[in-house]
């Protein structure tokens, strides 16, 4: 077949139109009018609203994959940054609980030091303080050790002290430690006096198992005794200086088959929770006597009155002569 019987134009299948070249030019010119008209007139404003409008679930829909995973990785960032918070309070919180403490601690030790130093004022006995460290090892007894020994200058025999009254006495002095028996020890005894009416008695720690008071024997039946009477020491045995508030009368008992009374006192001394004691020199303790002046350089001692006297005597026997 000659090539010039050829048909070159396209089969109605495949019939596309206006030419490439003028659509080109009419959809740029289309869209340069819209342009100019959006820019001068706000023309495509409601198209553009509609679009927007129709398209918005459309846009929702594509931004939460991305919303959910931003929100959940700030999620688990302020989590963390939570619990670290929170970590840092509780830390704060403990910190501020711990130094509370502490100065309830220290408030309640400078009142007691006061009260030592308000009770050492009306006590003429000198004295020296010491803390308790810690309570004897033996059940049976009521006993404490304190951080003052034989190099501090304790004895034996020492009455011991608290902001309240008559704690015990230094019963065992070691060189750095001592051993106080408290009042309530039942092997321990201490002259009183009834501030209220005067009469002398003595005191002896509870025999009981669990005996944490004291208990006034021999008095009897009808002595001249009440509840809430104050007994303070009495002075008499040269250990314990006189006045020192020691107990409380509690209870008293009264049977008609015995001519004593049984009384119960409460000491007023912090005996199972004291910190803070003060230990007095016995009232019995000699003094030490007075050093002599050394004479002073370049001076003779002046003789004494008898060899003035004897000197006195051989002039007038030599003048006789």
């Amino acid at each position: 077949m000659p090539l010039g019987t050829l048909d070159r134009t396209a089969p109605p299948l495949f019939n596309q139109g206006q030419s490439a070249l003028s659509k080109l030019i009419f959809f740029g010119a289309l869209a340069l009018f819209l342009m100019v008209a959006d820019a001068r007139f706000h023309l495509v404003q409601p198209i553009r609203a509609a679009v927007g409008a129709v398209l918005y679930p459309v846009q929702w829909l594509a931004l939460k994959p991305v919303q959910l995973v931003m929100g959940g990785s700030r999620y688990f960032e302020d989590l963390q940054k939570a619990q670290r918070n929170e970590e840092e309070a509780r830390k704060a919180l403990m910190l501020q609980a711990e130094r509370a403490s502490q100065a309830d601690t220290l408030a309640q030790d400078n009142a007691r030091l006061r009260a030592l130093l308000e009770l050492r004022q009306t006590t003429q006995a000198p004295g020296r303080a010491a803390e308790v460290l810690y309570d004897a090892a033996d059940p049976y007894t009521r006993k404490i050790v304190i951080d003052q020994g034989l190099t501090h200058g304790v004895a034996a025999g020492s009455p011991v002290i608290d902001a309240n009254g008559v704690l015990g006495q230094v019963t065992q002095v070691q060189p750095f430690t001592s051993e106080v028996t408290l009042v309530i020890d039942r092997d321990l005894s201490i002259p009183v006096q009834n501030t209220r009416t005067g009469v002398r008695s003595v005191a002896f720690g509870d025999a009981s198992a669990h005996g944490s008071g004291l208990e006034l024997r021999f008095m009897a039946a009808n002595a001249d005794l009440q509840e809430g009477d104050l007994l303070s020491t009495s002075g008499v045995d040269g250990v314990y200086p006189p006045g020192l508030p020691v107990a409380k009368i509690e209870r008293i008992e009264r049977r008609a088959d015995s001519a004593f009374a049984r009384i119960y006192c409460v000491p007023l001394a912090r005996v199972t929770a004291a910190r803070y004691v003060l230990v007095l020199s016995p009232t019995g303790a000699p003094a030490a006597p007075p050093a002599p002046a050394a004479p002073a350089r370049g001076k003779k001692p002046e003789p004494k009155p008898a060899a003035k006297a004897d000197k006195a005597d051989k002039k007038a026997a030599e003048r006789a002569r």
